[in-house]
């Protein structure tokens, strides 16, 4: 259920920060000391006073809510409509009430604020790559202005504002993730395999001829079907997992009108965190969202 309790009351909303920011006790953002005592209020916030460096801060304070003169109640909401619903940043501006410029660098600070994914594969593992339209959006560029899509035939690349993002499905633990790069190659590859539990992990991939290299090392056990042979999956030997992934990721990115390559793994590390979200209700889900930017 959608905590629309939350939306519309500010001190709902400070109390569930409050609950979340200091679920193991207050320590002070700028010294990390425990020794802290309240000391009044500010606004619907609780105040605190640090003891050790003997400085005032608030439920705010070092998050990325601080400094703001948009209610929280409002940032919650964005952030809930972002992660849940994939809204627009255009929507989301008609919906609280700023201006598009506003939205975006608060939307653009939560997500600089979420954490890489940690990968700690299983295994078997399934990895494929998709290619997504993303450029310099915004900015002065040295030559004419790129069309949508890819121009030329092939694969895409970075430079040419197709990067690859790879998807990795580890079927030990259900985990999915969605990991940007700069090049599809044989380094990003065993980069991205490298954090294993198992000394030999199996991998299935498709026919991508960066992959060739895994059959002739002992860590991997390659096996592979190749879909320009007609070959989509045999018996366990598949990469569907990851396709249909990519195909989210794919429906994620495409309300946001194309993603600048600077703001890609800020985009995608919100998704992460939309799928960590899917089954949670409304009040979880919204509490989860803001312990990962604490």
């Amino acid at each position: 259920m959608i905590p629309l309790d939350v939306f519309g009351s500010e001190s709902l909303a400070a109390d569930l920060l409050q609950q979340v920011r200091w679920r193991d006790g207050v320590t002070c953002p700028r010294c990390r000391s425990d020794r802290t005592v309240r000391n009044g209020s500010y606004r619907e916030f609780q105040r605190y006073l640090c003891k050790n460096c003997d400085r005032t801060f608030n439920d705010k304070t070092g998050t990325i809510f601080a400094h703001s003169k948009v209610a929280l109640r409002r940032w919650l909401f964005s952030i809930y409509a972002f992660l849940r619903f994939n809204t627009s940043l255009r929507q989301l501006q008609c919906e609280i009430e700023v201006t598009h410029k506003t939205i975006h660098r608060r939307i653009e600070r939560f997500a600089r604020a979420l954490d890489a994914p940690s990968l700690d594969l299983v295994g078997p593992v399934e990895i494929d790559e998709v290619y997504v339209s993303a450029g310099k959006k915004g900015r002065e560029r040295d030559r004419p202005s790129r069309s949508r899509g890819l121009s030329t035939r092939g694969r895409g690349s970075y430079d040419g504002d197709k990067p690859p993002v790879f998807i990795l499905a580890d079927r030990g633990t259900g985990q999915r993730y969605v990991i940007p790069a700069k090049a599809a190659d044989e380094s990003t590859i065993r980069l991205l395999l490298a954090d294993r539990k198992e000394e030999s992990l199996t991998v299935y991939t498709d026919g991508f001829r960066a992959c060739e290299p895994l059959e002739a090392d002992d860590a991997f056990d390659r096996e592979y079907v190749v879909h320009g042979d007609g070959e989509y999956a045999d018996d366990e030997v598949h990469v569907n997992t990851c396709e249909s992934h990519a195909s989210l990721t794919r429906r994620w990115l495409s309300p946001h009108r194309g993603v600048s390559k600077d703001k890609l793994t800020q985009y995608l590390r919100a998704f992460q965190l939309r799928r960590e979200l899917y089954r949670k209700p409304g009040r979880d889900a919204l509490k989860h969202a803001i312990k990962a930017t604490l």
